[in-house]
């Protein structure tokens, strides 16, 4: 499947039609230009063996080849500079069979099979005054109110426009409106569904996304500031505040994130009323090799924690397979990280963390039902190394393993293996 989005045409052409001559002036359009090709094998294993209801598929396993090729121009001369970013994907299957699709890995066709590859092709042109950028085309935007999840195969992009000013120091200030998205496992774009908590809400769409935040580093850049507001139009608003610090004490650097988003219904209210509220604080201490974490995070309102299907969000406490974001969910974590480099093998990084929640509101969580309170735990064991010299230079595996279970959604386990290679053409 290979599909050319009416944006990335019309982008094609419009970058086409600028005379050579200016692309080619002396300038640091093709000087500052770069691009890299990454090989990304995958591995995804999801056992859910416990699972209830209609569709009784106890597994999710594939296998594939990724490749992404990814070039970002400089700029042209003059006071309004010009550029393209442009990025290629191509997924192939490897091994998949009817009764293990939908990891996220692969498109599922019709016929209940996954595909054997999928492509696509996208560009941006971005405009450049002083120090803010405006881009129109495909963008992979990573804000707390959409961030970009890269967990599968191939990396999720949106088409449409974004502006980033850094006219004041230590001051970023962003703006966009997004029109329609392209999933990791598909070619094409669509419009933006919603997801509740765990769950994606299918029976309404949309096809603009608003965002608009400011980001305020200062004490050294040690202390970050953040103020964000999002749409996800006819279905949710939401607001964000958040506060990052990082103070070094002797040996050790002391760290903590918190933020506070709101959120409810919007416009016409697709998915009728949604009404939530979350907090997450995230506290680190780092000395040498060692990092340890203690997080808290608490759902409040009537609803579970509103995003664009089917992103991961900054939450303290929300990993890749569960997200401790149900309705009037609380949940703490530890976690502990260890870098090698601390003991002469730069490149192999490990770590463990544990995340339980309870008071979970099931009734509201499933939008019907009987009501009870919904708990849950995942344990998380992560590996990964980097080669750092030699004829394999900048080859990394990393290797996941997860144990989650809950008593309202089905228990998981899971085990993620990926092969990776970054080439820089030039």
């Amino acid at each position: 499947m290979n599909q050319y989005p009416n944006a990335t045409r019309l982008l094609l052409c419009a970058g086409a039609s600028l005379p050579f001559t200016v692309l080619a002036a002396e300038s640091g359009f093709f000087e500052d230009a770069t691009a890299t090709l990454q090989a990304r094998n995958y591995y995804f294993s999801r056992d859910f063996s416990d699972i209830v209801g209609p569709n009784r598929q106890s597994k999710a396993e594939e296998w594939a080849q990724g490749f992404i090729l990814n070039f970002k121009s400089g700029y042209t001369p003059g006071t309004v500079g010009f550029g393209v970013d442009a990025i290629g994907l191509l997924g192939l299957k490897l091994d998949s069979s009817r009764d293990r699709v939908n990891s996220g890995l692969l498109p599922t066709l019709a016929s209940g099979e996954a595909a054997d590859d999928y492509s696509r092709v996208g560009a941006a042109l971005k405009l450049r005054l002083s120090q803010t950028e405006l881009k129109v085309g495909e963008l992979q935007p990573n804000l707390p109110v959409l961030s970009f999840s890269d967990i599968r195969l191939l990396p999720p992009s949106y088409q449409g426009a974004s502006l980033v000013s850094n006219e004041i120091a230590g001051l970023t200030l962003q703006a966009g409106h997004l029109n329609s998205t392209s999933l990791r496992n598909e070619a094409g774009d669509d419009k933006m569904l919603a997801m509740l908590g765990h769950l994606p809400q299918r029976a309404a769409n949309s096809d603009a996304f608003n965002y608009a935040g400011a980001d305020y580093a200062f004490n050294a850049k040690r202390t970050t500031a953040s103020a964000w507001y999002g749409q996800l139009q006819d279905i949710y608003n939401q607001r964000f505040l958040g506060l990052k610090h990082s103070e070094p004490l002797g040996d050790w650097t002391l760290g903590a994130n918190l933020g506070f988003y709101d959120a409810q219904e919007d416009g016409d209210r697709l998915l009728g009323a949604i009404d939530n509220q979350a907090f997450f604080s995230l506290l680190s201490a780092k000395h040498g090799g060692h990092t340890f974490y203690l997080g808290y995070q608490s759902m409040f309102g009537d609803s579970a924690f509103p995003r664009v299907f089917a992103n991961v969000t900054p939450l303290g406490n929300e990993v890749p397979t569960f997200e401790f974001a149900s309705a009037d969910e609380r949940s703490w974590q530890v976690r502990y990280d260890y870098d090698f480099a601390a003991m002469g093998v730069p490149g192999l990084v490990a770590g463990v963390r544990y995340i339980k929640g309870d008071n979970v509101d099931v009734q509201a969580t499933n939008r019907g039902g009987p009501r009870y309170e919904g708990k849950d735990f995942e344990r998380d064991l992560d590996i990964g190394y980097v080669v750092q010299s030699g004829p394999l230079k900048n080859v990394g595996v990393r290797l996941r393993n997860v144990t989650a279970r809950s008593n309202y959604r089905s228990d998981i386990d899971e085990n993620r293996l990926i092969l990776s290679y970054t080439l820089s053409l030039f």
